[in-house]
């Protein structure tokens, strides 16, 4: 262990182009509530949760949509309670219009348990909700690669 002890993830920040656009993708589509909202001159904010608990903030503040050839965030992936839920969660995002990587629920990688759907947010930033079993017998994008790693 070092010095400064465990750390785990406290939420994410994301910057987006269009707050009211993300709150009604993340909020509506995604089942996070809104813990809070401000302004601080041209930047809004929000703090979403699920169950009181701060998960993500949007920061409105960006001027030009996600890029996944600029340093930073890779993709946010999230943690479904079971396959069911991730497959209720892409019913919703197909009703929405978003955009997905791969059709359907898709293996981590060949073979794995594990799995789950990636997709975009308005703004273009790289999603992931999937469980960490339930998904076998699911294809993978690729045999030796992670997906996770190049949509």
């Amino acid at each position: 262990m070092t010095a400064i002890g465990t750390l785990t993830t406290h939420h994410v920040g994301l910057n987006v182009t269009d707050l009211d656009r993300s709150l009604a993708f993340y909020g509506e589509v995604l089942g996070f509530e809104s813990l809070g909202e401000g302004a601080e001159g041209d930047s809004r904010y929000a703090f979403l949760g699920q169950h009181g608990r701060l998960v993500l903030t949007l920061w409105q503040q960006a001027d030009d949509t996600y890029a996944a050839t600029r340093a930073g965030l890779h993709h946010l992936a999230f943690e479904a309670e079971s396959l069911d839920h991730v497959r209720a969660a892409e019913a919703a995002l197909t009703a929405r219009g978003a955009s997905f990587a791969y059709e359907g629920v898709v293996a981590h990688r060949e073979g794995a348990a594990s799995g789950g759907i990636f997709f975009h947010d308005p703004d273009g930033t790289r999603l992931e909700i999937s469980v960490p079993k339930g998904a076998e017998g699911a294809e993978a994008p690729s045999e030796s690669a992670p997906t996770c790693g190049f949509f």
